[in-house]
């Protein structure tokens, strides 16, 4: 039986070519991420961990040098890519920048694949907690009050997922199981 999560959707009758984590920075959706896509034996993309290979710096640097705008575009170009490839190999744990899903381009792409997106949530006090030593070296939690708005302002996007599973209360393995159990994933023969 599944752990409570809140969710629009309990289970799909087919399995889908990708999930994808959407939260704000330090919510886990890189952790979380690897650890479900290692149960169901799928491919993991952390979304901005791609950007990064293609431009060749990192998001600190693109934002830095050629500002959120530009990195936005790169980042809608990024997911374009990615959701290019569903039809191809394995299914996907996609980790989702936390801006992504905000830009109207993106959450139309996101809703065309049709594939779930989870909403990894905890308090902005744990993810400022989580981020750490980190937050220096993230472009938009460079001071705590910035950063405690811009987590307020991009909260109710991202409850418009069809499942939020609290991270805050969850090891990693726990919340991973719990995402494949509400959306009743099965392993495949993937990587």
């Amino acid at each position: 039986m599944c752990s409570s999560v809140s969710s629009v959707v309990k289970t799909k009758k087919t399995q889908p070519r990708a999930v994808f984590l959407l939260g704000f920075m330090g919510a886990g959706k890189t952790s979380v991420g690897q650890a479900l896509a290692r149960r169901l034996r799928w491919r993991f993309v952390d979304l901005d961990q791609r950007i990064e290979m293609r431009e060749g710096r990192t998001i600190a640097e693109i934002f830095a040098r050629s500002g959120e705008d530009a990195f936005r575009r790169i980042e809608t170009a990024v997911l374009r890519r990615v959701l290019a490839e569903l039809g191809h190999g394995s299914p996907v744990v996609v980790a989702l920048g936390g801006g992504a899903p905000l830009r109207k381009e993106n959450a139309d792409l996101l809703a065309s694949s049709h594939a779930p997106q989870v909403f990894l949530d905890a308090p902005f006090e744990v993810v400022r907690q989580r981020c750490g030593e980190t937050a220096a070296a993230r472009p938009l939690f460079q001071e705590e009050e910035p950063a405690r708005l811009l987590y307020e302002s991009r909260r109710p996007h991202y409850l418009k997922a069809q499942l939020r599973v609290d991270t805050a209360s969850r090891s990693v393995e726990q919340a991973a199981a719990d995402i494949a159990c509400a959306l009743a994933l099965e392993p495949t023969g993937g990587e």
